[in-house]
């Protein structure tokens, strides 16, 4: 018999970038082996066709779409927290929960019904608000966020990390080894939609690509930490040696900024910019490109646009870290982090060697194919309820019943 799990994922989901996709995915994994999900999230972002969510109360005022740390979240939380207690007076058996405040509103309702919290760590709280400027290395608020964050970790009956990497800077923040800590690795479709030549050339005629191009593609969100002022400061190096090269930049908030960045770089003529793509038409408007790209300065988060550039068989060119070594291995195109002038050159370098790019890409596919699987994901999922499961504690409730 399937497990009832309560998910809390404090975003607004979905929104078609990486953190959602885990999300998403791994609900859809679960559901295949016969477990019921139901997701408690914020009142904005598109609900995919079949999958349960609750959404906490809509307010009016800030109903859109809105990514990384922001003021909002303060009382978006305590909404989000009410509507998962609400929602946990069913039957629930699992409790999991998404980013650090999703696991402190899980731990409350796990405590409150005696159920195992489940905790999903996509990277570490305070450093994700530096990267977004939300906070500043001197703001007093850093050390009582460290002290939260820790603290957070350290009640979860079982943390999954996205990488090793991640699990192991996870570790570092804590004196005492954390008891329950598994990989599971993010995923892709086993099997690709099918692309016809009609379909590509539909989409590179609305885009308005120029015919006879190099393409290099980035697809993720459009933030300084994801490297996207980096990877223009290299397009404009390439684009001087390499004219006949156009960058195909997928992605959002940011639009305005980086466009504005491009135009005043001079190489807009060389660049286009689509916007946000939705998570089902990615693999198309991959399928249009040479090359791949992430210049992501990031050191704790996952970076999945690179399983996303491998399914179609792109050779990719980004920033050496362990993330990306563990999903690229030896099939991916390194450079030093920060190297701006590096990364110009190893796009250059692929753009330049058909032989190497027609190697790659069949091997990236098989490499992807084979290793990344988010059948087995939840697999280990699986695994790692089966564990905090034999040690359930009763809840009030329970132990109020049996007197």
């Amino acid at each position: 018999m399937g497990l009832r799990i309560l998910a809390i994922a404090p975003t607004s989901f979905f929104a078609d970038y990486g953190c959602h996709v885990r999300i998403l995915e791994e609900i859809r994994a679960l559901q295949d082996r016969g477990h019921r999900v139901t997701l408690c999230t914020y009142h904005s972002g598109r609900t995919p066709l079949g999958v349960e969510v609750v959404r906490m109360p809509r307010v009016p005022w800030a109903s859109t779409v809105r990514v990384g740390s922001h003021l909002h979240k303060l009382y978006f939380d305590l909404l989000l927290g009410a509507r998962a207690l609400v929602s946990a007076f069913g039957r629930i058996d699992i409790v999991h929960a998404h980013l650090h405040e999703g696991a402190a509103i899980g731990l409350a309702v796990a405590r409150l019904r005696g159920v195992p919290l489940v905790f999903d760590y996509q990277g570490s709280m305070t450093r994700e608000m530096l990267d977004h400027q939300f906070i500043t290395p001197k703001s007093p608020l850093l050390r009582p966020l460290e002290w939260l964050e820790r603290t957070i970790e350290r009640n979860a009956d079982a943390i999954v990390t996205s990488s090793t990497h991640g699990a192991a800077h996870l570790a570092s923040g804590h004196r005492k080894p954390l008891p329950n800590v598994a990989v599971v690795p993010d995923g892709i479709a086993t099997t690709m939609p099918v692309i016809t030549q009609a379909m590509g050339a539909e989409l590179r005629q609305r885009l308005g690509l120029p015919s006879g191009r190099k393409i290099v593609a980035y697809l993720g969100l459009l933030v300084d930490y994801q490297g996207v002022d980096h990877l223009l400061y290299a397009a404009r190096q390439v684009i001087e040696r390499r004219p006949d090269t156009h960058f195909l930049i997928m992605g959002y908030p940011g639009l305005e900024q980086y466009r504005r960045q491009a135009f005043d770089l001079q190489i807009l003529d060389n660049v286009t910019f689509t916007g946000r793509v939705p998570y089902e038409d990615a693999p198309l408007h991959l399928s249009l490109a040479d090359i791949g790209v992430s210049a992501k300065r990031s050191t704790t988060e996952a970076n999945g646009k690179l399983l996303n550039y491998m399914q179609v068989g792109l050779p990719t060119v980004v920033y050496d870290s362990p993330v990306s070594r563990e999903l690229l291995g030896t099939l991916g195109v390194y450079v030093p982090m920060g190297d701006i002038s590096a990364l110009a050159g190893s796009i250059i370098d692929l753009i330049d060697d058909t032989n190497r790019r027609q190697a790659l890409g069949p091997a990236l596919q098989a490499h992807v194919r084979t290793q990344f699987s988010w059948d087995d994901a939840a697999g280990i999922l699986e695994r790692t309820y089966a564990s905090v499961l034999t040690r359930r504690v009763p809840s009030r409730t329970d132990r109020l019943a049996s007197r």
